[in-house]
């Protein structure tokens, strides 16, 4: 059966489309597939995957204990370090008080200690940007329906320098440089007359590092996928400690809904006495709400 003409107009019109999407050269990003953004230092800098995965410095990583996946990974992967060091200042370090944060595609937020970042040699921790290639795709992550990919930082040895379970973002998307937090967000800080040993200002840390990748406090923070936790109620105000303490373990155990995201928190993940420290520093924030 014969196709409807198009006509004059409309075949001269789809023939100059045809010749100019020729004539466009494809984006980079689409043409090596999806890409990260790693803006550091007053640079910025776009990475693909292909290319990244055509490194002369991509290896294949072995992860014993995903924190992620529950179970032992292998991924082609490239040093963080290399990535950081062609954008750093001459001597290789980051300004005094920067921190890295590492912002994945659903709003999560990791602080990234620059220092840790930059580790690269056989001791300690070492950070490594796994590469998801698209031939070879990840195993979705348990309970979802998407893997850890395309970009996921991940640790070998990170027992060996007191690397947190949310310092492992999945879905990266852009790795940014920032003022520490406590100077960017002063909203934070607990009173100054605390004692420095106070459990309170021990919790403050532990809250930056494991919380701040979800919640907001005091509007403070740059991730958006958990509420508020000072504003317009802070938890400790509706919450018993005992509760509390419960929902963090094991948040389904206290309530559940179709759209929760929030993981439970082991004690591989948050120790008993840092658990204590975060409450504590709740409690306390709740008496310091910022309007």
């Amino acid at each position: 059966m014969r196709k409807p003409s198009l006509g004059p107009v409309a075949g001269r019109l789809l023939a100059a489309l045809s010749l100019l999407l020729v004539a466009l050269p494809l984006h980079p990003a689409l043409a090596g597939g999806p890409a990260l953004t790693i803006a550091v230092a007053g640079t910025e800098r776009v990475f693909d995957r292909d290319t990244l995965l055509a490194r002369p410095d991509a290896v294949t990583v072995d992860i014993p204990a995903d924190i992620s996946y529950g179970r032992p990974m292998s991924y082609r992967a490239v040093p963080l370090a290399s990535l950081l060091g062609t954008a750093i200042a001459p001597s290789g370090d980051f300004p005094p008080g920067t921190v890295l944060e590492g912002v994945a595609s659903d709003g999560f937020t990791a602080q990234l200690p620059p220092e840790l970042c930059l580790r690269s040699g056989p001791d300690g921790a070492v950070a490594f940007l796994a590469v998801e290639p698209a031939d070879r795709p990840w195993p979705n992550l348990p309970g979802k329906a998407v893997s850890a990919g395309p970009f996921y930082l991940v640790w070998v040895r990170p027992e060996a320098s007191g690397v947190r379970s949310e310092q492992w973002p999945y879905q990266l998307a852009r790795i940014v440089s920032s003022d520490d937090p406590l100077r960017r967000w002063p909203q934070l800080a607990v009173e100054p007359g605390l004692p420095a040993d106070s459990a309170i200002r021990a919790g403050q840390a532990v809250f930056i590092t494991q919380c701040m990748a979800c919640h907001t406090l005091n509007g403070a923070g740059s991730a958006t996928m958990g509420p508020d936790l000072n504003r317009p109620m802070n938890p400790t105000d509706y919450l018993t400690p005992a509760g509390l303490k419960t929902l963090i373990r094991d948040p389904r155990s206290v309530r559940t809904w179709p759209g929760q995201q929030m993981p439970g928190f082991d004690t591989t993940m948050l120790s008993d006495a840092d658990l204590d420290r975060v409450v504590a520093y709740l409690g306390h924030m709740a008496g310091r709400k910022a309007p």
